[in-house]
């Protein structure tokens, strides 16, 4: 009879754990957000962000070890004394390009830049395999200190101060055709009228201008065209999408990562061939600027753009990674480049106007960032950026992220955490709205104070219009929104899984997380 009872128990308790078990399982299932089992589905509004970075994100950035050594010391740079080591600088970056690659090497120590006496000049870099690595961006490594600023091409223009240094390309775009079939979001595959001067490997430009009013309405939705904005008013819908060529047969071109935007082809879509160079890698060095005073936005060009430190221009496959930028106005562009990875960098010191931006590129990654100074705009995207990622990057509660107008497009803020605060997304009113379609929060964590039925499309605010973002995963301590500006809402009081979008769809796409993300500091 003892041995009945017991072996019901044992039942009972063995079905009251499955139960429990089902019931936990169950519980996790459904913790997955409802928009990214559909983009399982292939149904989602998500954008695949899953390209963004070095190599489409498939790839770990080398350890270059093999190229010539090009050690600034050994064209007259000297650590830690009073003199200008400018010219040894660019002496040593003219020398790695005319031998086709290179490492610029710097040993531990202060360089000093834009001394009394120094030409108000940028140093520059026009090559590909370049390597430019520093000893440490810490206390004790390589710090390049820039004691003067550079002037600015208009001083009634604050942006125009040139960067301290530009890494790019020579060359031009040069047209090719046009496209003369239509093609979705997501596919691979490209008809245009002549693929003549192209080869697989070549990276293309996609560009589309035009200002048919179906295509503004179309992205902006319900929300309203406000006539000060003649950029998209006069202009109308810019596009300029950069992607490498996978293969050619005849006029069909294949490219290595999918469309982001639907292409109509009744709308005028150019194809360029573009003038870009590849493989350039900025590592463990310190940019540290002069800039000591406090900073008012738009008081003057010394303040928004006097101490604008690295400049990553008509670049692809390429890296800034472990490097610091203290004390700068502006501490890095992505400017019109394509598959750019931003690892690990910090910004620090005497806040200033802007972070690190990806401007006018395609695919950026802007990972494990921090920006403890509150630049006035923090990390994000501006001026026609398209699947721009930034990564569980942080910064302070008195700041936001950047989306600086002039059209960008798929923004993810993936497990970002810090400030939402109007009015410092940035943008020129004739350039509004903030950001076009594709503005993602996920898993966001908002860090200053709440703020109840924050608005998106605010009817009196001038700075601050961004049509339907999606928020999924949002913790706050009571924020709430305007539910009907939201293109979709989610969790908005707690955290979704997957924890990470980016990280979910690499995974979706590759089968598994790549090595390098996992083992990302």
């Amino acid at each position: 009879m003892m041995q009945i009872k017991f072996f019901k128990r044992s039942i009972l308790k063995s079905s009251f754990t499955a139960v429990l078990l089902l019931s936990l399982a169950t519980a996790f299932a459904q913790k997955e957000a409802k928009i990214f089992t559909e983009y399982k589905k292939g149904k989602s509004v998500l954008p695949d962000f899953s390209y963004a970075g070095y190599q489409n994100g498939e790839k770990e950035i080398p350890n270059i070890t093999n190229y010539k050594v090009f050690d600034v010391t050994s064209f007259g740079a000297i650590a830690n004394d009073t003199l200008s080591d400018k010219i040894a600088i660019q002496n040593a970056i003219t020398a790695a390009n005319k031998n086709g690659s290179g490492i610029v090497f710097f040993p531990k120590g202060r360089f000093l830049l834009n001394e009394n006496g120094d030409e108000p000049n940028k140093i520059i870099s026009k090559g590909s395999n370049i390597i430019f690595r520093g000893s440490g961006s810490g206390i004790g490594g390589t710090e390049l200190f820039m004691k003067n600023t550079l002037p600015p091409a208009d001083p009634a223009k604050m942006w125009t101060v040139p960067p301290l240094f530009t890494f790019t390309s020579g060359g031009a775009d040069k047209k090719i055709g046009n496209v003369t079939e239509s093609a979705k979001i997501g596919s691979f595959d490209l008809k245009i009228s002549t693929a003549e001067g192209l080869k697989p490997g070549d990276w293309i430009i996609l560009k589309l201008l035009d200002n048919n009013k179906e295509l503004i309405n179309d992205e902006l939705g319900a929300n309203e065209l406000n006539p000060t904005w003649t950029n998209l008013l006069n202009k109308g819908i810019n596009v300029k999408v950069f992607y490498q060529i996978k293969k050619i047969n005849k006029e069909t071109i294949t490219l290595a990562a999918p469309i982001s935007y639907n292409i109509d082809s009744k709308y005028n879509w150019e194809v360029f061939k573009f003038a870009n160079c590849q493989e350039v890698g900025i590592e463990n060095i310190a940019f540290v600027g002069n800039w000591k005073e406090k900073f008012v936005h738009h008081r003057s060009w010394q303040d928004d753009s006097g101490f604008t430190m690295l400049n990553f221009s008509r670049l692809t496959n390429s890296w800034i990674k472990e490097c610091r930028f203290t004390d700068c106005s502006v501490a890095a562009i992505v400017l019109q480049s394509a598959n750019v990875s931003v690892l690990n960098c910090k910004v620090t010191g005497n806040g200033g106007h802007e972070a690190i931006t990806s401007n006018a590129s395609t695919n950026v990654l802007i990972a494990k960032c921090i920006d403890e100074a509150s630049q006035w705009h923090s990390f994000g995207s501006s001026h026609g950026s398209m699947n721009t990622v930034v990564y569980k990057s942080t910064y302070p509660a008195t700041t936001c992220f950047e989306s600086h107008a002039n059209q960008p497009r798929n923004t993810l803020l993936d497990q970002v955490e810090g400030g939402l605060m109007k009015n410092r997304a940035g943008g020129a009113e004739e350039n509004m709205p903030n950001h076009m379609q594709g503005l993602v929060f996920w898993n966001y964590k908002q860090t200053n104070e709440a703020v109840k039925n924050f608005e998106f499309w605010p009817k009196k605010e001038v700075y601050w219009k961004i049509p339907n973002p999606i928020i999924v995963g949002y913790k706050s301590n009571g924020t709430t929104f305007d539910l009907q500006q939201l293109g979709h809402s989610e969790s908005l009081d707690g955290k979704v899984e997957p924890a990470s979008l980016y990280e979910a769809q690499l995974k979706l796409r590759l089968k598994s997380v790549p090595e390098w993300l996992k083992n990302l500091k």
